[in-house]
């Protein structure tokens, strides 16, 4: 009973990973169809799990449960070696709405929360996490039009994330 009591809090923190981040709206009208494929990342706030990393790609197929394949990959310069992670997502509400949850690690999951998006051609995406610690700026292509990056900025600052912290990630060869 004790040791029940006694994971009750992570178990409650874990939970919470797949929530959306107080004050930000999935991206409605969402079509996974036309997300699947390769992006680059173009931008992110740091974390470990990413530290060092260049030519920083993510790349969503469908599995055949109905989840999303996630097969993220980047270059360790420093290593000289690349760094793979696949993991699963699975939409937590209604497909029309992005915001999926997605594990590397079992059955441990965080939110994947699309916030804006190029919703004409998809060729951009603004990325939260669980909480305002994670952001990602992704583009189909490994560079984005510079007016289209500053705006994405712009908006993840009004979002209240801190974006004087945004790594911008080197995607020329190694």
């Amino acid at each position: 009973m004790r040791r029940a009591l006694a994971l009750f809090p992570a178990v409650l923190t874990l939970l919470g990973c797949v929530g959306v981040p107080e004050g930000l709206q999935p991206v409605e009208g969402f079509d996974l169809s036309r997300y699947l494929g390769r992006w680059y990342e173009v931008a992110r706030l740091d974390h470990s799990f990413e530290r060092g990393l260049s030519r920083v790609t993510a790349e969503y197929s469908l599995r055949p449960d109905g989840g999303v394949r996630v097969l993220n990959q980047g270059y360790a310069l420093e290593k000289g070696t690349w760094k793979r992670a696949e993991g699963k997502a699975f939409f937590v509400h209604e497909h029309a709405r992005a915001h999926l949850k997605v594990s590397f690690f079992g059955p441990f999951y965080g939110s994947y929360v699309v916030v804006d998006l190029d919703r004409e051609h998809y060729q951009w995406a603004l990325v939260a996490g669980p909480s305002r610690s994670y952001l990602w700026i992704l583009s189909r292509t490994p560079a984005l039009d510079p007016e289209v990056q500053r705006t994405l900025v712009a908006k993840a600052k009004t979002l209240g994330f801190e974006t004087d912290r945004l790594i911008l990630v080197d995607q020329g060869t190694p």
